[in-house]
């Protein structure tokens, strides 16, 4: 399954709120808060530890950096709890002055998600990629519109 969106930045913007994990919370949709981020994300085998849900039903997971090109693109390891893992792949690629078009792939590799078939898994994931994507974007844009003057 794979989600594209333009941002009005250049990739550089993008990839440092991918690069501050403690954003991971505000723009990944599902998740609910982050517990801790290693010191060094997102170098590789580094982790976002995160959870997912509402108290009471919230669910305790874990993401693991397994590939990185800064300012090119992130490749992500997530742990769905019972469902099963996800390999996720974020790609950032000028387009034209300050502008970045993010890619995002992800496929279910592990667990009973896995057995959901490919066009299913996609209706399912689309909305929530898509939106994950506009909230990584409007982060990048706003943090690059502000200033300190």
């Amino acid at each position: 399954m794979r989600v594209s969106r333009e941002v009005a930045c250049d990739p550089g913007a993008v990839y440092r709120v991918l690069a501050d994990g403690w954003t991971y919370g505000s723009w990944v949709v599902g998740n609910s808060r982050i517990r801790r981020v290693d010191a060094c994300w997102p170098e590789r085998g580094t982790k976002i530890l995160h959870s997912a849900g509402v108290w009471p039903l919230r669910i305790n997971d874990v993401t693991v950096v397994t590939d990185v090109e800064p300012g090119r693109y992130l490749r992500l390891r997530a742990e769905l709890w019972l469902l099963g893992t996800a390999d996720i792949r974020i790609a950032l690629e000028p387009v034209g002055h300050a502008r970045t078009r993010v890619t995002m792939e992800e496929v279910l590799i592990a667990g009973p998600a896995k057995l959901v078939p490919g066009v299913l898994a996609g209706l399912l994931l689309w909305p929530r990629n898509a939106e994950s994507l506009r909230r990584l974007g409007d982060l990048a844009v706003g943090r690059e519109s502000q200033s300190c003057d």
